[in-house]
């Protein structure tokens, strides 16, 4: 099959080397999204390992779709029954870009009738009532070409379980992975976040060092669907456990909040690294720099917590205490186009990243 996995931009590379590593062959990389080859294993173990990937999606075909004609007669050409039962619902969403076909919602009308007139031929009937396991169909049209997709994961990926609830502005687990992979964090790293929030950078960076699969305790809709081999999760799930490592990995959390601290812990907890990470109340202005320590950091944004002039005397206070070099690396994240004036050091690599739909730098300190 071809599948593919969307990312957060600037995360290919990372996203690119963990398909790799579990199998993924012949791998296209665009945008936001990379595509590969593999098999059913290889769909299970990628929802169950991959750490920066959105989700993984079955891709169905990419054909030219200039005009609804066209559109129409493409996704009708497209084989939907390999993974579309009589009885399943079909949505369909999805988004066009620098397309003739611009509305969406006309696309996933013309798209849902192509689709229904397909199964329609297939199945020898006339209605479809939709009342079984959905298959969410997703569709992408970039410069007037459209390709298909079928949704393998249900929940984003990001939703690894451990997180029930969170602060105001949490930093998504995959985009949190990603940071964690930049940093080159091992199974013999001492990591601290002295702004932990809800400690995903902390966790991340726990089941990273230890090689615990994210998706290992959550389940995916396509579990269900008979077109796939039901023994494939239970031998990938097995083996992702048998792959886990242990180490001497630490973790260290501080912040302001002592709501935050509580829920650092509990989510550090329920991620099952908790014996690991060590969480505490402690103000930035009073953080000690641990010898040998990764920092790992998602600082208050202006835009959303705290008003600019606050933020920006926050990376002042960061800078003073921080101290970064070769022994105490730091990667902090930050939309400021000006953090490094107000930290007070030029980061030594600079990488763009989206925190969703916010263009953000990786400012990484390691000499």
């Amino acid at each position: 099959m071809r599948l593919c996995c969307p990312c957060h931009f600037g995360l290919e590379s990372v996203l690119s080397y963990e398909i790799k590593k579990i199998g993924g062959e012949n791998l296209n990389v665009t945008d936001g999204r990379i595509s590969f080859d593999g098999d059913f294993n290889i769909l299970a173990r990628a929802n169950i390992r991959l750490a920066t990937a959105e989700r993984v999606l079955i891709e169905l075909g990419s054909f030219n779709a200039g005009s609804f004609d066209e559109l129409f007669e493409g996704v009708k050409r497209l084989e939907l029954e390999r993974f579309i039962g009589k009885n399943d619902a079909f949505p369909v969403k999805g988004h066009a870009l620098k397309s003739r076909l611009h509305s969406v919602p006309d696309c996933q009308s013309i798209i849902k009738k192509a689709a229904v007139e397909r199964l329609k031929g297939v199945y020898h009937i006339s209605r479809f009532e939709e009342t079984g396991p959905k298959r969410q169909i997703s569709f992408n049209i970039l410069k007037d070409i459209c390709t298909v997709y079928i949704d393998t994961s249900g929940d984003g990926l990001h939703k690894r379980g451990y997180r029930k609830t969170s602060n105001e502005a949490p930093i998504r687990e995959t985009l949190a992975a990603g940071i964690v992979d930049l940093a080159r964090i091992r199974r013999d790293s001492v990591v601290v976040d002295p702004m932990c929030g809800s400690g995903t950078l902390l966790i991340e960076s726990a089941l990273k060092a230890l090689n615990i699969a994210p998706g290992i305790n959550r389940s995916f809709i396509s579990e269900s669907w008979e077109q796939l081999p039901h023994n494939i999760w239970k031998s990938e799930r097995e083996s992702a456990r048998a792959d886990a490592i242990s180490g001497d990995f630490r973790a260290y959390g501080f912040d302001i909040d002592r709501l935050a601290v509580d829920l650092s812990a509990k989510n550090c907890r329920l991620a099952g690294v908790g014996e690991r990470c060590k969480i505490a109340f402690r103000d930035i202005k009073d953080h000690v720099p641990i010898d040998g320590a990764i920092t790992l950091c998602n600082p208050p944004y202006g835009e959303r917590l705290l008003e600019v002039k606050e933020a920006e005397e926050l990376y002042r206070k960061m800078g003073q205490v921080l101290k970064p070099s070769k022994e105490n690396p730091c990667y902090i994240i930050s939309p400021h186009e000006e953090f490094e004036h107000f930290f007070g050091r030029r980061a030594d690599k600079k990488r763009k990243l989206y925190n969703g739909m916010l263009k953000c730098n990786l400012y990484m300190y390691y000499l």
